[in-house]
């Protein structure tokens, strides 16, 4: 597949394609202007990086963080990693016993040793995580942006030559969804990748269609209704330049691996595999952020514990903790490695950034029922690419992996990360629904210096 981001740096010659759209758009009484005022009004102009993404690979339940990049070896056996651990290909540098693939990753990685907060339940943390603003108290209310609205927010909800979505969700967390625009405006929302809102990208012009007006605007209407039925009524221009632009650029050839070589396929493997795979090819197309979650449930009950391995009386008839790990980590394991390695050999590293997290981590100290409970003082954080220093290991955790002992890392800073890498200025600010500035990063925290 060609890259889109190649094909961005050409726009000013003419193509077949562009009098397609520009003929369509005529016969919709539109023009081209008309089109893109809504990611005009959107701020696209602030936005200095159009090459950059970020895939958010989440981990719902909270991942615990001495089984993933912090095993502690040489801590008391009820608080060390219950699965071993592995040496990395950098020196001195050990992962959690069932991440061999990724261990020989790390040399491409930046594990963060030292990144936590202070909100101990899933919701305020989720919310915490997920915008950067705490959500204290636990409430199901979301109160601030997340982190892909703001990039659409910024660059526009479409990429101007391929129709790409800015922001793309593959797949929801477990119970509840923290990923809203708000104040930013429901033009920025997360285009879901899956289900009907998928389907639409079939919505196909073929050639004996274009002077068929009628039926066109019929396909249009169908889209609008579809956002009458979500309640995104003041979102509307912006979906309708979203619906126009998967309709008449490529978005639906992104989301088919078909075009996939089996080989690389393959590599990525099932499931997770197939999600990153995916997150790759769209941002290959434009998209500047990619959401997914990884939440693995236990084929022996039918509640998804996800990554919350408590066991105990809140979690009766669920496998021991070591037997979830072996059935969770090796599918983890593998699209994520094959995720990096692929990016790599492909000289995107630079331009696609992804980052690994969670809630928050788990208890060092393994539990009277063989499980870890909720931790948030450190929580598992690793990332790749992103033309950040890789490489490395930030920060310190204490002896048993309790607190972090140097190099403090907060939601805020990675946020500011974020946006560094996607060329947004951390002092950007827009309005909220009272009229008030706000600034995208609370109180204009900085990035994680060290990767910088």
């Amino acid at each position: 597949m060609s890259s889109p981001r190649a094909t961005h740096r050409s726009t000013t010659r003419s193509s077949r394609r562009d009098v397609l759209r520009v003929g369509l758009l005529g016969g919709l009484g539109m023009t081209l202007s008309d089109l893109l005022r809504a990611r005009a009004a959107t701020g696209a102009a602030q936005q200095p990086r159009e090459d950059t993404s970020i895939v958010w690979l989440w981990m719902q339940g909270g991942a615990p963080h001495i089984e993933t990049f912090d095993p502690k070896p040489g801590a008391p056996s009820e608080y060390r990693s219950m699965v071993g651990a592995v040496p990395t290909s950098l020196t001195g540098v050990e992962f959690g016993g069932l991440l061999p693939q990724l261990a020989q990753s790390a040399h491409r990685m930046a594990v963060i040793r030292s990144f936590g907060h202070t909100n101990g339940d899933h919701l305020g943390a989720s919310h915490y995580m997920l915008t950067a603003r705490d959500g204290a108290g636990g409430s199901r209310v979301q109160t601030s942006p997340s982190f892909g609205s703001m990039a659409a927010k910024v660059r526009g909800v479409s990429h101007p030559v391929t129709g790409m979505p800015t922001f793309v969700r593959l797949s929801r967390t477990i119970s509840f969804d923290f990923d809203q625009p708000l104040w930013l405006g429901a033009a920025n929302a997360p285009f879901d990748g899956t289900g009907q809102t998928l389907n639409n990208l079939s919505l196909a012009v073929e050639t004996d269609r274009l002077a068929d007006r009628r039926r066109l605007l019929r396909g249009i209407d169908q889209l609008r209704r579809d956002v009458d039925q979500s309640g995104l009524m003041d979102g509307l221009d912006a979906f309708e330049q979203q619906a126009m632009g998967v309709v008449l650029g490529d978005s639906k050839q992104a989301f088919d691996l078909t075009e996939e070589p089996d080989a690389t396929r393959q590599r990525y493997g099932p499931g997770l595999g197939e999600q990153l795979l995916t997150a790759r090819r769209l941002c290959e197309a434009g998209c500047g952020f990619v959401s997914l979650n990884y939440s693995y449930a236990p084929k022996s009950s039918d509640t998804p514990f996800g990554w919350d391995m408590h066991l105990g009386p809140s979690q009766a008839g669920a496998p021991p903790m070591t037997s979830q790990l072996h059935a969770a980590f090796p599918m983890f394991d593998r699209a994520v490695s094959a995720f990096i390695e692929d990016v790599a050999e492909r000289g995107l590293d630079r331009n696609i950034l992804l980052i690994v997290t969670g809630d928050f981590g788990r208890t060092p100290l393994i539990n009277e029922y063989g499980g870890r409970d909720h931790w948030p003082a450190i929580s598992t954080l690793a990332m790749a690419g992103g033309g950040l220093q890789m490489g490395q290991v930030v920060g310190t955790s204490s002896p048993k992996a309790e607190y972090p002992t140097s190099d403090l890392v907060g939601p805020e800073n990675l946020l500011a990360t974020m946006l560094h890498v996607l060329g947004i200025p951390a002092d950007t600010k827009f309005t909220d629904f009272a009229g008030r500035p706000k600034y995208l990063v609370p109180e204009q925290a900085p990035p994680i210096a060290a990767l910088i």
